[in-house]
């Protein structure tokens, strides 16, 4: 599935869920979902920096392909993490240095969250793209 109709796909699973209370609350679970990543990862060298919860992300390169495992010890943000691995895991690098990541505004993410939350989802999404370009400069 591309990064596009990945997009589509949960902004068409947030147009069913009109509360912002029922929002939150799928994004917990898609949080607890998430699957545990291996606790050699959650090292210092994989905190984000800028989110004011703690973040571990780690990133590896197979196939030609990133692959993503993160935790959070917030819930909220460990599912919005799961939300971004859902859409960029797997992919090329210059796929996810190209992603237009619009479904963050398309289902009203960015402004339903604290000015610190807004800030770490834009960490996140920066390091998930610096490590993209990491392995598309060894590729």
């Amino acid at each position: 599935m591309s990064i596009d109709e990945k997009q589509q796909e949960i902004i068409d699973e947030f147009a069913d869920i009109d509360d912002w209370m029922d929002r939150y609350g799928y994004i917990i679970d898609l949080g607890n979902a998430l699957p545990p990543i291996d606790e050699e990862h959650k090292k210092p060298e994989n905190l984000i920096e800028g989110c004011q919860s703690r973040v571990w992300l780690n990133a590896e390169c197979k196939d030609g392909k990133v692959h993503y495992t993160a935790d959070s010890d917030a819930i909220i943000v460990k599912g919005i993490i799961s939300l971004l691995i859902s859409v960029l895991n797997d992919h090329t690098p210059d796929e996810i240095l190209n992603a237009d990541l619009h479904f963050i505004k398309d289902i009203g993410l960015a402004e339903h969250l604290s000015p610190t939350r807004s800030n770490g989802l834009l960490a996140m999404v920066k390091q998930m793209k610096l490590d993209a370009l990491a392995f598309k400069s060894v590729a």
